[in-house]
């Protein structure tokens, strides 16, 4: 069975994905073995990632992956610090600082002194940048609400029903 993921910017070889299963959408196997359809849900999960990147690319900033994570990780965490930002997005003290710097730069964040501290920076999201974030945020579920509405709704709701249980499932 094949998914066309329907967006403007990527081509019929983008946006093909083989979904598990045979031609007339059954499942193949008895779904026993762990390993059956791991690389179709791979190659899924590959277009998934690609209709993801492109929505962001088509935001009123265009931000590096690396960059959305970072703005991300502020999100999540108000407040956080330089070391507490690097460890979240497992990188080095002085790619952070440097990611920090063209993020501030633009807008996006701000760094200021702790209170109580003043050899520790707290890294905050600036009005613009959560602008971005949720223009981001918006065109992802736009697109991916498209892709999912072309699915039949049988399709659709076993999609949610397995990604809920991906979801449950520990690592």
């Amino acid at each position: 069975m094949f998914l066309l993921l329907h967006h403007p910017n990527l081509t019929e070889s983008d946006g093909l994905v083989t979904l598990p299963g045979s031609a007339d959408g059954r499942a193949e196997g008895s779904g026993e073995d762990a390993s059956v359809g791991a690389r179709e849900i791979a190659d899924a999960v590959e277009r998934l990632a690609t209709l993801w990147s492109v929505a962001a690319q088509e935001a009123t900033v265009r931000l590096s992956p690396h960059q959305l994570r970072a703005l991300r990780a502020v999100e999540a965490a108000p407040e956080v610090n330089l070391t507490g930002l690097a460890e979240r997005l497992d990188i080095g003290l002085p790619t952070a600082s440097r990611l920090c710097d063209r993020l501030e730069a633009a807008g996006l964040l701000e760094r200021s002194l702790h209170p109580s501290n003043r050899r520790e920076v707290l890294l905050t999201l600036t009005s613009q940048g959560r602008r971005v974030l949720g223009d981001v945020a918006c065109r992802r579920a736009r697109a991916l609400a498209g892709v999912l509405a072309a699915m039949e709704p049988a399709e659709r709701s076993a999609l949610i029903r397995g990604m809920k249980a991906f979801l449950r499932a520990p690592d």
